[in-house]
């Protein structure tokens, strides 16, 4: 029986994304891997030729969800970087390691957003 947490959050991802005004579904995957672990890929083609790509690997431990990896990335008709949100190990000295984004030009510590945040930031909604 699948994670009523997981569900949840799925439902919610879903909702957000399917009410992008400005953008459609290219790719929705939900892919279980056991009651408590999925793995969640995503790709919204917006009206301005932009792109938001969603890829999150999620569990449920000790009651709560547990994102074990993250990548948020939007990029604009021409290809060219907006933001990307990961936490790829590959910048140690930033002070929130191993959270961080990607703009255009330099790369900036964070912790990671909510997923939902991120589909707001890429679509241009404000929550």
């Amino acid at each position: 029986m699948r994670h009523e947490l997981l569900t949840e959050y799925l439902e919610a991802v879903e909702q957000a994304v399917t009410a992008l005004a400005n953008g459609y579904v290219e790719q929705y995957q939900e892919e279980w891997l056991t009651p408590a672990r999925i793995n969640l890929r995503i790709r919204v083609r917006l009206a301005s030729g932009g792109l938001l790509e969603i890829n999150e690997a999620v569990i449920v431990e000790s009651g709560a969800l547990v994102c074990l990896g993250y990548r948020y990335h939007c990029q604009d008709a021409q290809n060219r970087l907006i933001f990307r949100y990961d936490n790829t190990p590959h910048f140690p000295d930033l002070p929130s390691f191993p959270h961080h984004k990607h703009l255009p030009d330099h790369v900036i510590a964070t912790e990671k957003p909510m997923v939902l945040r991120a589909i707001a930031e890429c679509g241009g909604l404000s929550l």
